[in-house]
């Protein structure tokens, strides 16, 4: 327990006034000037390829579709989803029968397998890019990055935007995620059966993007393969409660002090949705009193993660989040780590200066 913890809850939420919100305000300021730079482009790409439709939008003062600014792709048409662990954290879109070719939108990125490309797709949309960013009126300060197969915009000269294409799958549940939520019963707390049920319902999408588990494979067919995304799963899983504010205090805390990190925001928020199952409870989530409490056992599992050198994904455990990581960096951070935890342990005034 963070100690005395009555004192540490004054000085946490003093530190969420002083220094959480204005990241957050900061970031949203960016977010807002990026976004309509990035929504003029795509409005290009979508005026040259009808099947290419953005998801970027603002919702109640909040961006959705902003994770990595995903495209959707309209209509997957006739594919099944398979995902039979070959590559972890990947799946395919396989035509159901081949005589369905000519009917998919998607024709000519459709390998001589049966497979829906995810890397042709990308390569057709890196094009598209570039030919918008070209005609766009925001063309002065809008460049496309050729040095990766992805598609990177440098705006402004201090912004770099992932864009990536996307499926959406709704009402699916991949294999690889079967075994989740680990203890289910009729009388959890978290997530309780509507929350599993909205969670599975509201499914996943699968990104065209590189992945650290592809870049050793030679078989040309593994960059067909799509990465499994469920961002809205996760945001929906962490909103009740402190939830969120315990990882935007954990970014927070991140950025200030530490440096060239591999603890990523992704990485974080897997760390939360873990703390959320070893306490399920809504009162242990309920204040700042108890907040400290999750606070430590997030970062000494971090620690944990970092002396192990293994992080696994939430949802998918056999992804592993530290992979292709330099191991010094990962010894490194497990250190300033352990010493930010205990300072947070010992000195109930540390906030002022973390």
């Amino acid at each position: 327990m963070l100690c005395p913890s009555n004192n540490f809850a004054l000085q946490l939420n003093k530190y969420f006034v002083e220094k959480v919100i204005p990241r957050k305000n900061s970031i949203y300021k960016a977010v807002r000037e990026i976004s309509k730079v990035v929504t003029e482009v795509l409005r290009e790409v979508e005026a040259q390829e009808p099947r290419f439709i953005s998801s970027l939008n603002e919702n109640n003062g909040r961006f959705e579709g902003l994770t990595v600014v995903v495209l959707y792709l309209n209509q997957m048409g006739v594919f099944n989803f398979v995902d039979d662990g070959t590559i972890p954290g990947c799946a395919v879109l396989k035509l159901s029968d081949g005589r369905k070719r000519s009917m998919s939108l998607w024709v000519e990125f459709i390998t001589a397998s049966g497979y829906l490309s995810a890397r042709k797709i990308r390569s057709r949309f890196q094009a598209l890019v570039a030919q918008a960013c070209e005609k766009c009126a925001c063309r002065d300060y809008v460049k496309l990055l050729t040095d990766t197969s992805e598609v990177r915009l440098r705006i402004r000269d201090k912004f770099i935007v992932h864009i990536v294409p996307a499926f959406r799958c709704a009402g699916l549940w991949p294999r690889s995620a079967a075994h989740w939520p680990f203890s289910p019963t009729q009388y959890s707390t978290w997530p309780n059966p509507n929350q599993v049920n909205d969670v599975k319902n509201e499914g996943f999408n699968i990104l065209s993007k590189e992945s650290i588990y592809m870049k050793d494979k030679q078989a040309s067919s593994e960059g067909d393969a799509w990465v499994m995304s469920f961002t809205e799963a996760e945001d929906r899983l962490l909103q009740d409660g402190a939830r969120r504010k315990c990882l935007s205090i954990l970014k927070t805390l991140r950025d200030r002090n530490f440096e060239s990190s591999p603890i990523t925001n992704y990485v974080l928020k897997c760390l939360v949705l873990y703390e959320c199952e070893k306490h399920p409870n809504e009162h242990e989530w309920c204040d700042d009193n108890t907040l400290g409490d999750r606070l430590n056992g997030i970062l000494l599992q971090l620690i944990s993660c970092l002396q192990c050198r293994k992080c696994p994904h939430y949802f998918l455990p056999n992804v592993d989040l530290f992979k292709g990581k330099s191991l010094q960096s990962l010894d490194n951070t497990a250190k300033q780590s352990w010493r930010l935890t205990r300072e947070m342990l010992i000195n109930s005034h540390c906030l002022d200066r973390l």
